[in-house]
């Protein structure tokens, strides 16, 4: 077997495990199955990772930068906050529809993490993640664009952490992709009243 980086390596070893768990389900997915879902014997597997929660860290943290890393890629500012906000949204809700198990299996985790003594940290770190997540991306489109919000970045950032994560409930539960381009312009329209360009004129 070729050497790789351990970096690398875990990045495999992560992959593979977030496959796993999509088909197999997070309490049934073992160490040895992701080793072998990953093509390596199980002794790599304790060489990258010492615990089978340092593994499901790097799921969650993994699964959060897929999301993330597609919304950047859309929010670029754009002529008018607005626009760049639906870019956002709609960027992420095509990544919804295109991987529901991905996004299913976050939800599964949660529920594993909150019900398992011990692991009840790595829950708070999945939702701590995705409101970092939003307070990063408030800080670049506003300074991209200039604007300033009505409410605290930290508040502001949870709450749009967990409006995605309702919504994203709803969507995997009731389907139904007619009704979000109305739910889009919802949603839209409400972020975009929660800011304002910043008054940039000389005083």
């Amino acid at each position: 077997m070729a050497r790789m980086p351990s970096a690398e390596r875990r990045r495999q070893l992560t992959e593979a495990a977030i496959r796993a768990m999509t088909r197999d389900g997070v309490a049934q997915t073992t160490t040895r199955s992701i080793a072998a879902e990953a093509g390596v014997s199980l002794s790599v597997f304790h060489y990258c990772f010492d615990s089978k929660q340092a593994l499901i860290e790097s799921v969650i943290t993994t699964l959060t930068d897929h999301s993330v890393t597609v919304v950047k890629e859309a929010i670029r500012p754009r002529a008018t906050l607005e626009e760049s906000v639906r870019a956002g949204f709609a960027a992420y809700w095509d990544h919804v529809r295109a991987h529901p198990d991905e996004h299913m299996l976050t939800y599964e985790l949660t529920q594993y993490a909150l019900r398992r003594p011990g692991f009840e940290h790595l829950a708070r770190r999945q939702y701590e993640l995705y409101g970092d997540a939003y307070a990063e991306l408030l800080d670049e489109l506003g300074r991209a664009m200039g604007i300033r919000l009505s409410v605290p970045v930290s508040v502001l950032a949870r709450y749009l952490a967990a409006m995605t994560d309702g919504l994203t409930l709803n969507y995997l539960v009731l389907g139904d992709a007619a009704a979000w381009t109305d739910i889009l312009d919802t949603v839209t329209a409400h972020i975009a009243g929660l800011v304002s360009e910043a008054d940039t004129r000389p005083r």
